[in-house]
This record gives C-alpha cells, sequence and structure tokens, in this order.
C-alpha cells in the first residue's frame, strides 16, 4: 500500500506503492516505479516515531525531482534530497539527506549515496558504487561498477575528508579511493586501483597502491587502436 502526502505536489506519475512524504515536489512526466520512498526522514528525527504513515508525513520536510526522471523500483530518497531534470536511478538505490544530482545524471542499481552528495551533470554512476558523506563528483563523470570511495583517514575517527572527482573522470570498476584524494579533471584510474592520493588532471593512474602510468591523451590513443583493430 501506497502513500502520499497531501502536501506533496505530484506532477508525474506515482505507482500504488509509491510512497512520498512531507512537501515533497515531482516534477512533469516522472515516473515512480513500485515501492519507491521519497521524503523518507533522516536519522535524529525518526527517534520518536510511534509507526504510523501519518506521523512520519509530519516528521519529513520532502525532497525535490525534476522533470522526466525514472525512478526505479526499491529506491529510497531522503528528505532534503533534491535531483535534477531527467535522471534516472536503477532497482533499490539509496540517497540519503542533503545529496543533490545534477540533470542527465544516470545512478545504477543498488548504488548508494551514504550521506550529502553532490553529482554534477552527465554524470553516471554505475551498480554497486558506494559514495559516502562530503563525496564530490562534478560534471560528466564517469563511476564504474563497484567502486568504493573513503571519507575516514584513520577510521574511526571524528573529521572526516571528502574525496572530489573532477569534470569527466572516468574512476574503473572496483577502485578505492582513500579519504581526502582529489582526482583531476579528465584523470582515469583504474579497475581495482587502490587510490592512495590524488591523481593529476589529464593523467591515468592504476595499480596498488595507483601510481601515475600514462597520460590522458596516451590512453585515448591506446582506445582508439583497440576500436579500430576490432573494425
Amino acid at each position: 500500500m501506497g502513500y502520499i502526502s497531501r502536501h506533496a505536489v505530484l506532477r508525474g506519475f506515482a505507482s500504488e506503492s509509491t510512497i512520498i512524504l512531507g512537501r515533497s515536489e515531482i516534477g512533469e512526466e516522472t515516473f515512480l516505479d513500485e515501492f519507491v520512498c521519497v521524503g523518507y526522514p533522516r536519522r535524529n528525527k525518526l527517534l520518536g516515531f510511534s509507526g504510523k504513515f501519518a506521523d512520519l508525513d509530519d516528521l519529513s520536510s520532502g525532497a525535490r525531482i525534476g522533470r522526466k526522471c525514472i525512478i526505479r523500483s526499491h529506491t529510497v530518497i531522503y528528505e532534503g534530497v533534491e535531483i535534477g531534470d531527467n535522471v534516472e536511478t536503477g532497482h533499490h538505490v539509496l540517497i540519503r539527506e542533503g545529496s543533490r544530482i545534477g540533470s542527465d545524471s544516470r545512478i545504477g542499481s543498488y548504488a548508494k549515496l551514504d550521506g550529502k552528495v553532490e553529482v554534477g551533470s552527465r554524470v553516471s554512476i554505475q551498480s554497486g558504487a558506494y559514495l559516502p558523506h562530503l563525496t564530490i563528483i562534478e560534471d560528466g563523470v564517469f563511476i564504474g561498477p563497484g567502486v568504493i570511495v573513503t571519507n575516514d583517514p584513520y577510521p574511526v575517527s571524528r573529521r572526516l575528508l571528502g574525496v572530489r572527482i573532477a569534470r569527466e573522470a572516468i574512476i574503473g570498476a572496483g577502485a578505492v579511493l582513500l579519504a581526502g584524494v582529489e582526482i583531476g579533471e579528465r584523470a582515469i584510474i583504474g579497475a581495482g586501483a587502490v587510490v592512495t592520493r590524488s591523481v593529476p588532471a589529464g593523467m591515468v593512474a592504476y595499480g596498488c597502491p595507483a601510481r601515475v602510468m600514462m597520460t590522458r591523451e596516451e590512453y585515448d590513443e591506446k582506445r582508439r587502436a583497440h576500436e579500430e583493430s576490432g573494425a
């Protein structure tokens, strides 16, 4: 059974099992699939929750989703989230409070934005990626499946350091980015790499620990040769 708050503005389509809480706003032509939850309250508001949807609704400040989005089944979007136009999520995606996602971005199934995460426009986050609190991802970035970003250099500490991934960078499948590193514009991180220090713009790094191995121009030439060899 779904629930749509009397305070919510729904201009798109919501499935029968969708839950929309608080003053959430859903844009035109946006599709909310089965068992999607929009506007889920943050943790500190749940301590006195009585177990009724009406009470849960009163706790939530709502979330905002733009136009022509597709939010697939079992996605949970917390209160305070802002999502641009033409964004798609896969199934079982988690987007925590305060996160922002730019237009034309894609978030794969089982990906987790676990805290306040900034995602730019035209970003592709593949399935199973984990992005914690304070992660910043700029426009045009590709994040491969199973990538893990961290934010605590000395677990468990009281000082978190976010990771920044600059415009048009590529992070290969299964890479691990340690707290506080910066990936420069158009840089590439190879699959399975463990990134312990920042990578300059336009460089390609891989290995464990990751080291700079070539430039982006050399990588692009190798990619062109690979593509042409299969013609």
